[in-house]
């Protein structure tokens, strides 16, 4: 079977329709030229130029195969430029995982941003809880994830993507959606749509990081629900059945009838959202990704 360099080398004379030109064109002598010239016919069985002391000129059979070499050496120059690319990191694909409260505001920002950087690259997005997500990376089913703490650190690197405060979530027409700004203390004793415990989703994050509010608060207030998603407090909210803490992001949802308010003083404890990946991963777009995207991702809403 012939050789990319006698398709050059082919190529290169016919378009020149001289061994001399030719040669001086792929910065060689004649006589090797005309060593690859003569392989590649011997290869196809077939006579490509007629040769005379004056002139060279292609034959019906190099006038077929010219389009067909150009054809190869195009896809063959084509795929080592791709490979190249995706070795650098500047194509290739990117499998994450995110849980349902990051698509709120900031995996909208990620995209873009990574749209932008590496507009060569795929992002391919899984929906997945946080204890998913772990299992997909250990099965190297992600490349990375979006996740909520605590997880498993052994063989994996972590980066804070995201902090964001809670705020009150408040039915239109309730006491604390107008007026003075409210403090985690006027929550005590006051109907409070709460995080489920027991949920294998994000409220189960929620719910450990409001109880810690409420303890160091010192406050009890009356738990009326036990729900596991955000847009589902916000549903219990607006139907005026009590108020909650959600991340702020969870505006972005835009509940009718439902206000966020500011806590003062601001809990000193917020929402974090991490990056995960495994320590070691070897995918270079991910890496790229690491390199160009993930330093301009403040770790703050703002």
């Amino acid at each position: 079977m012939f050789e990319f360099n006698q398709l050059r080398c082919f190529v290169a004379v016919a378009e020149n329709l001289h061994f001399g030109r030719a040669a001086q064109r792929l910065n060689m002598t004649q006589p090797p030229l005309s060593r690859q010239i003569q392989l590649l016919e011997h290869d196809l069985g077939v006579t490509l130029f007629e040769r005379t002391s004056r002139s060279v000129q292609l034959t019906q059979a190099g006038r077929a195969f010219l389009p067909e070499a150009r054809q190869m050496l195009m896809l063959a120059e084509g795929a080592a430029v791709a490979a190249r690319r995706v070795a650098q990191g500047a194509a290739g694909s990117i499998t994450l995982g995110f849980t349902a409260g990051s698509s709120y505001g900031f995996l909208p920002r990620l995209v873009a941003l990574t749209t932008a950087e590496m507009p060569d690259v795929d992002l391919v997005l899984r929906e997945m809880i946080t204890a998913r997500q772990m299992e997909a990376l250990a099965a190297d089913r992600l490349d990375a994830g979006l996740v909520r703490l605590p997880v498993d650190r052994r063989g994996n690197e972590l980066v804070c993507v995201l902090r964001e405060p809670l705020v009150l979530a408040a039915p239109e027409n309730h006491p604390m959606a107008r007026g003075e700004a409210p403090g985690l203390r006027d929550l005590d004793h006051v109907p409070f749509i709460m995080y489920a415990a027991d949920a294998p989703t994000e409220g189960r994050y929620f719910h450990d990081l409001t109880t810690g509010l409420f303890r160091t608060a010192n406050i009890t207030p009356r738990f009326v629900q036990h729900v596991s998603q955000i847009h589902a407090i916000l549903a219990l909210v607006s139907a005026g059945m009590g108020v909650s803490l959600v991340p702020r992001s969870a505006g972005n949802l835009l509940a009718r009838g439902v206000v966020l308010r500011d806590l003062r003083p601001v809990p000193r404890t917020p929402a974090e959202l991490q990056l995960i990946w495994r320590r070691g991963k070897d995918n270079p777009a991910l890496l790229a990704f690491r390199e160009k995207v993930l330093p301009k991702l403040s770790a703050s809403d703002g």
